[in-house]
């Protein structure tokens, strides 16, 4: 850990690593991409950034194309669809906050 409370080093598995981790700089927001990341594929039984081998993965979280498809998501409540969007937030600043979340409900 630096001493700007900014973690350095890569890890995590290809469908759950947040994006910040594989540019190699990140704060405690990767609790909220991680939690999103459980709750997207609890909900939907799919990652929403997947692809055929872990390096084609990584790559589709570093875009961060979040995907909703409708065959999945047609039950799903446009607020639920929106707390994914700004926990799986690529931008960092723009990510909520664990305080953020639960402040939601």
């Amino acid at each position: 850990m630096s001493e700007c409370g900014t973690m350095t080093g890569v890890v995590g598995a290809p469908y759950y690593v947040v994006s910040e981790v594989l540019r190699k700089e990140y704060n405690e927001k990767i609790d909220v991409w991680s939690a999103s990341m459980i709750l997207y594929i609890l909900l939907t039984r799919v990652p929403p950034f997947y692809d055929e081998t872990p390096v084609e993965t990584f790559e589709a979280v570093l875009k961060g194309n979040l995907r909703f498809p409708s065959r999945i998501f047609i039950l799903v409540s446009l607020e639920t669809n929106d707390l994914f969007q700004k926990m799986l937030c690529k931008d960092v600043s723009r990510r909520l906050s664990a305080e953020q979340v639960s402040s939601k409900h």
